[in-house]
């Protein structure tokens, strides 16, 4: 295991790389071929070939980068695993903060700055994305379980964090409820934008109507737009030999999940900006970490983390946002997995919730832990004074 607190590490994509991402993105070979308008077959055309003009003529990924190097990244060594995070020194109560997919670390980068008023921040790559790449994973331990294991030892063992919460979506909403049943002495609570994959495999006959019609809404939503999933799950190396050589293919595929599942009325730029999606997609190219992150799939599928039996006990808030895919559920379906503490229904935004409501998301995160700021400083004054290190929350770009 590396030093207590990680290792200094900087982000440094070589002169070499860029040029070769350039040369591709230069040559690129566009299809002719699909049906219907827009963004009806897929990613729509124009967008696309916008988005590559700007990152060929207007991004400026060195400046990007730097932006990036303002915050404090580490790595450390945890069981056979070199974890990358970020660490932003707020001195309040430690808060893991767990992306999913196809989106890094950089989900959070719009909050970091409100939330370090109130907290430690710790924002890991999970592995198998950015900069942790690729880890083993023992072949008959369900991915997710392995994550959150290295993650609790990132916490407890290289920070020194004997107690935190959790805010998360996507995959990292799983991780934290591994985490919350695993070990619920050391967790506060969780915050989370969705309430899991596996809850979704609720049986709709043991349901109220609410619940029912919310289940089928959301299967038949997934056998419509959910095909990016089956692929993952069933044949990821070949999907990743393409999305690895072609990064306007990475781009196409990554852009149209943020357009399926934000609320940008059919305009992205409403949701995101183009720097900000290129960002994204920047960090999958240059760690080749494309087909590590989409084999996730492939592995939950055969060994799932959690099941419809499993149930966090410790208390949980719930930011619902309305573009989340399958809609809001019924406070009840959470409630048979979680200890749903509070219920927010955003009037606006999606799956990418710190990104796309950066200002929403952060006011009810803060508003659910507030009560938990004395019972921290109460619990465990000396973990905060070994955490501590150099650097402050205003220093964050």
């Amino acid at each position: 295991m590396g030093r207590r607190g990680g290792e200094a590490f900087r982000i440094h994509v070589s002169d070499g790389a860029l040029a070769d991402l350039r040369m591709r993105l230069e040559r690129t070979r566009w299809t002719t071929a699909g049906t219907g308008t827009h963004w009806s077959a897929g990613t729509d055309p124009q967008y696309l070939r916008a988005l590559v003009d700007h990152w060929r003529l207007g991004f400026d990924w060195r400046a990007r980068e730097a932006e990036l190097n303002a915050l404090d990244h580490r790595k450390a060594d945890v069981g056979g695993a070199r974890l990358h995070f970020v660490h932003v020194r707020g001195g309040g109560i430690p808060l893991l903060l767990l992306h999913g997919w196809p989106d890094s670390f950089f989900r959070f980068h719009k909050v970091l700055e409100p939330l370090a008023a109130a907290f430690d921040l710790v924002i890991p790559s999970l592995p198998g994305f950015a900069f942790t790449g690729h880890v083993r994973r023992p072949s008959a331990e369900p991915p997710n379980r392995f994550n959150a294991r290295l993650i609790w030892r990132l916490m407890t063992e290289v920070l020194g964090y004997p107690r935190f919460a959790i805010a998360g979506g996507d995959g990292g909403s799983v991780i934290a409820q591994i985490l919350a049943m695993e070990h619920p002495e050391a967790v506060f609570g969780l915050h989370l934008t969705d309430i899991g994959w596996h809850a979704l495999a609720a049986d709709p006959a043991t349901g109220s109507r609410a619940e029912r019609k919310f289940l089928q809404a959301a299967r038949k939503q997934q056998m419509a737009d959910g095909a990016y999933a089956l692929v993952q799950m069933a044949q990821p190396r070949t999907l990743a030999a393409a999305l690895a050589d072609s990064p306007v293919g990475l781009a196409s595929w990554i852009v149209d999940r943020f357009h399926a599942w934000s609320d940008c009325g059919g305009d992205l730029d409403r949701s995101f900006s183009k720097d900000d999606l290129l960002t994204n997609i920047m960090i999958y190219w240059v760690t080749e970490t494309i087909g590590s992150s989409v084999g996730s799939y492939h592995a939950e599928a055969r060994a799932p983390s959690l099941t419809t039996a499993d149930r966090v006990e410790v208390p949980v808030a719930m930011a619902l946002f309305p573009k989340e895919p399958g809609g809001i559920p019924p406070r009840s379906l959470a409630e048979r997995t979680l200890n749903v503490q509070r219920w927010t229904e955003m009037p606006r935004g999606g799956h990418f919730g710190a990104l796309e409501q950066p200002a929403l998301y952060a006011q009810d995160v803060l508003e659910f832990f507030r009560p938990l700021q004395g019972e921290s400083r109460r619990a465990a004054p000396e973990a905060r004074g070994e955490a501590a290190m150099s650097g402050r929350a205003g220093d964050v770009g």
